[in-house]
């Protein structure tokens, strides 16, 4: 199943490439006219999409937030949010917006914080995030591994875990196999973002990847849900 991708900067919908987020610029879209992140939403939901993955980059980037216009978007279709939620504080705030919370390796602020949080919130309904930037897992606050992340879903055993190729998002560069190989055997739903493109979807299927995050491939009209 393909989830779409919108992200969120000062109200409007815009895309770019590799995570580089000073350089995104307003949307253009097959769906819409306007970078309006409502419209598109709508639009996205009459094409029969299930959920939509949005990322708010002014709250990931502490640079202000989009979350009433998210919590209004999330009465259209319901909205995976990443809003840079490092803490159980800030993921109770996003689910007032969303409805489910992503937690990701960029913004976590600790592995003490990552068991509080699925201790103390509906696990079913958070998504860890593995972060990963120039094959490296990314993150702001600690030193991560591939190994010690891989170990932390064998304990945490979340219900979806997101793989995200930052390096490849808005590339149409093909997947990061590799990234899938490393997660393929853990007890959680795998979803896979970054660099997709459509032929590659029946062997992301056969890798064991149950869901897929697409922005680029979507809004240009070379993938269609």
């Amino acid at each position: 199943m393909i989830i779409p991708v919108l992200d969120i900067k000062g109200g409007k919908a815009v895309s770019g490439q590799s995570g580089k987020r000073d350089t995104y610029q307003e949307l253009k879209t097959i769906f819409h006219d306007s970078s309006d992140p409502e419209n598109i939403a709508r639009a996205i939901k009459k094409d029969d999409a299930s959920r939509i993955y949005i990322a708010d980059l002014d709250s990931i980037e502490k640079k202000g937030s989009n979350l009433e216009l998210i919590a209004r978007i999330n009465q259209i279709i319901p909205v995976m949010l990443d809003c840079g939620a490092c803490d159980l504080e800030t993921v109770k705030k996003a689910f007032e917006s969303a409805t489910n919370v992503i937690v990701a390796t960029e913004t976590l602020k600790s592995r003490s914080d990552l068991f509080e949080i699925f201790q103390s919130e509906d696990r079913d309904k958070i998504v860890l995030s593995v972060d990963v930037k120039d094959g490296k897992i990314l993150s702001k606050h600690m030193d991560l591994e591939f190994e010690e992340v891989t170990g932390l879903i064998d304990q945490i055993q979340p219900k979806e875990t997101i793989l995200l190729d930052i390096s490849k998002v808005g590339t149409l560069g093909g997947i990061n196999k590799d990234l899938i190989s490393k997660f393929r055997k853990l007890r959680t739903s795998l979803i896979i973002g970054g660099g997709i493109k459509g032929e590659e979807i029946p062997l992301i299927h056969d890798m064991g990847v149950d869901e897929i995050l697409v922005g680029s491939a979507l809004h240009s009209g070379k993938l269609k849900l």
